[in-house]
């Protein structure tokens, strides 16, 4: 692939520092109106931006979702300034007036870059080292989609991912993780500048940083380059030029800066995350050569030079919308693929063929039922992959024929992330935010506390990944609280878009599936059990997963005296507890409640005829912190759950000294009834 330089104007040196300068006062000048924000990185990696984007980003402003186009990733997410700079210059669909409102209520241009919300952002950042690993996945995507779609002469799936990361990106352990997976997996379409000024938010990283860099970034098998004056354009493009052709290697460059640049308080941390005053701001454009007693100012000739990216980028993509029509013409089935991908559809009638079980008292995993349905949903969606850190036979995600995701086969489809599970989120969030693949990541629900900072960043960006979780519960049994998860389960349930999905039986599990794929506005946390559970008879019951919570089985009469309701593994529980209060002559309605998120949703006619406002003894049941359940069970119910942490012991003797028992459940229903 070209890096299409050759289309692009030169410029003569005075109109590039020019240029250049621009970006810096555009970037103070946000800062300052706000009163809020950080000056440093923009004054200093200006340089570093401008090149990217005016020699070698391959992009269009016009249309910021043009699938072959380059990425660019400010890890470091705070100088956000720099990039709204850019962006506005170069013509993405950003104000002038945009800019000024840097940090504002209901604005384009928020503290930290937000997906979705900013035409030419790829993904929000700001938690330091998510960029990175989102561009990892970027790139994973980008060589797997060249595997399937590309053709001799036909290169339509052909990128760089371009990130500009930190110290404080460097710092985070999720970039260790993320940068040797990268190493191994010899992506060679990263290419990483490193803003290398030395000076963090409360001091020198100096305190806290003195190894070297480029040292450890070779053995995890980098292509490493250090530019010495992060000024320089020319030997900034130079390492650029120079890391594209090290087509077997993802590429760091060192670039040395100084935070601050040009203003009074350079190469101090003051100038990290506070305004410089009107006078800084003055004296600094005084030092740039900018006219120091204007605000937002933009040359004529210099916003021209920068718009020149406009028609450029056009002509880039009606070339590459050429190449992809000829392309269309010669394989019209790789065309379809494509086209279904883009909308993340199945073929039709791809749900015929899912599993199903009868009812059965000896149960199934739901795990196990989950990888059945998943490797259904392989053999009809080619644009579906993902792996485990290093649990695949534990957590029966692997999809079995579909081959390993590994140098020389950029075409398997299990991706393994290894004991990685901050980088797993990171990367399948940026595989996801490549617009193409469904993906998921597995582990044991106990260690999503590892990867909490990229779930988080998914259900921010509402992007829809899949984190699949297995070993649900305490009722994992002998490996013991470490390893048994409490809290993860309601701590999941109140974070904000992301829908949490905890599956009664085998039948569910695979229902879970069948929405999963059917919707993509969010993330989902998919919560399974490592033990069987029983296959339960849903011949009376009056709704499905898709609604959140549906009528498992009713009141004879259809007016009970009192509702059951549970998740996952304790619906059982409920079912068994209705069959021994109606020996008593109590009627009882099991509610499978698997979504809440889901079931906050539905109509609140559905709601009301599901859990009637009339029917105040309730009970809940669930192998989890009660925490939350008062929303469903009301001031006059009861939640039967877990606060406290684990023990090592087998899981029918966890559940006995637990109350996760039938008998247990009958207990508190009597309680409730006042019996």
């Amino acid at each position: 692939m070209t890096t299409e330089t050759e289309t692009r104007p030169t410029v003569d040196e005075q109109l590039q520092e020019r240029m250049i300068n621009t970006i810096r006062t555009l970037s103070i000048d946000m800062v300052q109106k706000a009163n809020s924000g950080h000056p440093g990185a923009p004054l200093d990696a200006a340089p570093m931006a401008y090149t990217i984007f005016m020699r070698f980003l391959r992009f269009n402003p016009a249309n910021p979702d043009w699938p072959n186009r380059d990425r660019f990733i400010l890890s470091a997410g705070h100088a956000s300034a720099l990039l709204y700079s850019m962006l506005y210059l170069t013509g993405y669909d950003l104000s002038l007036e945009d800019l000024k409102q840097f940090r504002q209520w209901g604005s384009k241009t928020p503290g930290h870059p937000e997906y979705r919300l900013t035409p030419g952002v790829e993904t929000s950042t700001g938690p330091l080292g998510q960029g990175f690993g989102n561009g990892v996945g970027m790139a994973i995507a980008e060589a797997y989609l060249a595997s399937y779609f590309n053709r001799p002469g036909y290169s339509v799936m052909d990128h760089y991912i371009y990130c500009l990361c930190s110290d404080g990106d460097l710092q985070e352990g999720v970039t260790a993780e993320d940068a040797s997976l990268a190493g191994h997996l010899k992506l060679g379409k990263l290419i990483y500048l490193y803003d290398s000024n030395k000076v963090q938010l409360s001091g020198p990283s100096t305190k806290t940083f003195t190894e070297d860099v480029l040292a450890r970034f070779r053995a995890y098998d980098w292509h490493t380059q250090r530019v010495e004056d992060g000024n320089d354009v020319e030997a900034i493009a130079r390492a650029i030029e120079e890391a594209q052709s090290a087509k077997d290697k993802p590429s760091i460059i060192e670039v040395r800066t100084v935070i601050g640049y040009a203003s009074p308080e350079a190469n101090t941390f003051k100038v990290h995350g506070e305004a410089l005053g009107e006078e800084g701001v003055r004296a600094t454009k005084i030092a740039l050569g900018m006219p120091p007693d204007t605000t937002f100012d933009v040359a004529e000739d210099v916003l021209a030079a920068f718009r020149g990216s406009v028609p450029r980028g056009k002509q880039l993509e009606n070339d590459w919308n050429d190449l992809f029509r000829r392309y269309r013409g010669e394989y019209p089935q790789l065309g379809k693929d494509w086209d279904q991908a883009k909308s993340w559809k199945l073929t039709d009638g791809w749900e015929k063929n899912l599993p199903s079980w009868e009812p059965d008292p000896s149960g199934v995993a739901t795990r196990e039922a989950g990888g059945k349905a998943m490797n259904i949903i392989a053999e009809n969606a080619f644009n579906f992959m993902g792996g485990d850190a290093d649990l695949a036979p534990s957590t029966k995600n692997n999809l079995i024929g579909f081959g390993d995701f590994e140098p020389g086969n950029y075409g398997g489809r299990n991706i393994h992330f290894g004991v990685r599970e901050h980088a797993m989120g990171s990367i399948t969030n940026g595989i996801t935010l490549n617009g193409f693949i469904r993906t998921f990541g597995a582990t044991f629900f106990n260690f999503s506390d590892y990867q909490r900072p990229a779930v988080r960043l998914a259900a921010i960006m509402e992007i829809p990944n899949i984190f699949l979780y297995t070993h649900d519960s305490v009722l994992l049994g002998e490996d013991g609280p470490t390893h048994q998860p409490v809290s993860q389960l309601m701590s999941l349930r109140a974070m904000p878009n992301i829908v949490v999905v905890r599956p009664a039986d085998a039948n569910e599990a695979v229902d879970a599936w069948k929405w999963i794929m059917t919707h993509w506005e969010l993330p989902v946390a998919l919560v399974l059990t490592r033990q069987k559970v029983p296959v339960l008879d849903r011949s009376r019951a009056t709704g499905d997963l898709s609604k959140g919570a549906y009528i498992l089985e009713d009141a004879p009469s259809g007016s009970p005296d009192i509702i059951l309701m549970g998740s996952g593994s304790e619906v059982a529980l409920c079912v068994g507890a209705r069959a021994e209060l109606e020996k008593q002559g109590i009627e009882a309605r099991v509610i499978s409640f698997p979504s809440w998120e889901l079931f906050e949703q539905q109509a609140p006619e559905y709601r009301e005829s599901v859990l009637p406002a009339g029917v105040t003894a309730r009970v809940s049941v669930e192998a989890g912190a009660t925490l939350g359940w008062c929303r469903w069970i009301g001031n006059n119910g009861v939640a039967v759950g877990v606060d406290r942490f684990g023990a090592s012991a087998p899981a029918k003797e966890i559940a006995q000294h637990l109350g996760l028992t039938v008998d247990n459940v009958v207990r508190q229903c009597l309680k409730v009834l006042g019996k």
